[in-house]
């Protein structure tokens, strides 16, 4: 689909029109619509990589035209073209200069509370906050990208948006994809059988409980083509700073592993210790690859230096206590993986009795392995084990482990590898029900709130 620069916005414009007050009398207020905003990173087109049951098929989208809109259809265009299984989403998309305040005004004036519409936000970052808290505001169902804020200035905004969204029964929810991967869901599973894993240690500063070390890639492959991003992607004032953008999944799983299902206060629970943010330098030619941009457009030219280099604050570290217990998040951007990889994960959760490690290095073919360790002095753990995996399996069948030199790794059947643009259908799926349910778990909200008031400290304290 593509959109003529001249005419595309008056067009669409009407072609909206005139569907809309067919819509709003044929479709069933119980049936989900997705409504689109300005998509302009490829997290949005990955919640539609697949079809889900009680969702309209046609989705509405608002947006300035441009690249960023384009790419967005070409990848949505792809999936509904692709050979094996295609989807079927009808986009219909207004590009008028006014497309937010359209948005607003496209709001369903009958909705069931926690049904109706749903706003999904994966794109700048800039004006993300002031986005949810209007659409909210207007009563709408929200499902953002992280990260939902990038400063502590805005911090508050987030805050309120989520009493806003309360007061108007819709649920506001952030896309965190990391909770899917399998490794991840099985070091928390395992995690929760003190037989094998004791209690988790409190650590220290230099060696805390809790590691979680994320390497990602400027240069990447998405759906079967080299990704093309926004030059805005390389801006920290439109993107955010790495310590608040990638380490929102750290965060999130720090929580989520080691306070499952637990409600957590961001002004009792969360205390930084320290932080610290450095760049990832980018030539010009390499800037071009990944944008098709031959030069630094003027919002970038604050970070370039001897006129050839960007300079991207793009990674950060984290190192805090949440309840007590040490935890150090860290996120490194490459430009581009070595042959074979692509992005990767280090994770360790330190028991009692058994240290659980995820590992992605050349070992491991780089893909995502669990490791069982025993900690010295906490004697075999072979029979304990052999005791809990029965639990493990009843949870996900299949799973097994093989013994090791070091202990002994998580053997994973292949059916659970579904990689991580899958993961996006997953987090689709959950938010699904809790819509279907019309409230979320208690400690959902919360937790949000903590998370992004550890990434937006952090950054702030990084900056000291």
């Amino acid at each position: 689909m593509k959109l003529a620069p001249a005419v595309s916005g008056l067009f669409i414009a009407a072609l909206l029109t005139a569907c809309q007050s067919a819509d709003e009398t044929q479709n069933d207020t119980n049936t989900i619509r997705l409504i689109t905003l300005d998509p302009g990173h490829f997290h949005a087109a990955l919640v539609q990589k697949s079809m889900y049951e009680g969702v309209d098929s046609t989705v509405r989208v608002y947006a300035p035209t441009g690249p960023d809109l384009q790419l967005h259809l070409d990848k949505i265009e792809g999936y509904n073209t692709r050979p094996d299984n295609p989807t079927q989403w009808k986009e219909d998309v207004y590009t008028g200069p006014d497309f937010m305040a359209k948005l607003l005004a496209s709001k369903r004036s009958v909705a069931t509370a926690g049904r109706g519409d749903v706003v999904v936000m994966a794109g700048n970052n800039r004006q993300k906050t002031d986005y949810i808290g209007q659409a909210v505001s207007a009563g709408f169902n929200v499902l953002a990208d992280k990260p939902m804020v990038i400063s502590s200035a805005n911090f508050d905004k987030l805050k309120d948006a989520f009493a806003t969204a309360e007061k108007n029964k819709v649920l506001l929810y952030d896309i965190m994809t990391e909770r899917y991967e399998i490794t991840t869901m099985l070091q928390r599973a395992f995690s929760r059988q003190p037989a094998l894993f004791g209690t988790l240690e409190k650590g220290t500063p230099s060696n805390p409980a809790v590691t979680k070390e994320s390497v990602h890639h400027f240069y990447k492959n998405v759906s079967g083509s080299i990704l093309t991003r926004p030059a805005w992607f390389m801006d920290v004032a439109q993107q955010g700073e790495g310590i608040v953008d990638v380490t929102t999944h750290l965060v999130d799983l720090v929580q989520w592993e080691c306070f499952p299902e637990q409600v957590i206060d961001y002004q009792k629970d969360v205390r930084l210790t320290s932080a610290r943010r450095w760049t990832t330098d980018m030539t010009r030619s390499q800037f071009t690859a990944i944008t098709k941009q031959a030069t630094f457009p003027d919002y970038l030219k604050k970070d370039v230096v001897s006129d050839s280099v960007l300079r991207v604050y793009s990674n950060g570290e984290i190192n805090y206590q949440l309840r007590g217990v040490h935890a150090r998040v860290s996120v490194t951007w490459a430009y581009k993986a070595p042959d074979g990889a692509g992005d990767t994960h280090y994770s360790i959760l330190r028991g009692t009795k058994a240290n659980l490690i995820i590992r992605q290095g050349a070992d491991q073919r780089y893909k995502p392995t669990l490791y069982i360790e025993p900690v010295a002095g906490s004697g075999a753990l072979a029979a304990s084990i052999k005791t809990v995996l029965p639990a493990i399996q009843n949870e996900f069948p299949g799973i097994a482990v093989k013994q090791t030199s070091a202990g002994w790794e998580v053997i994973v059947p292949e059916k659970y590898k579904e990689g991580h643009e899958a993961h996006f259908g997953r987090v689709m799926e959950k938010y699904l029900s809790y819509l279907k349910a019309g409230a979320m778990p208690a400690w959902e909200v919360p937790n949000m709130i903590a998370k992004y008031y550890t990434t937006t400290q952090a950054l702030e304290l990084a900056k000291k």
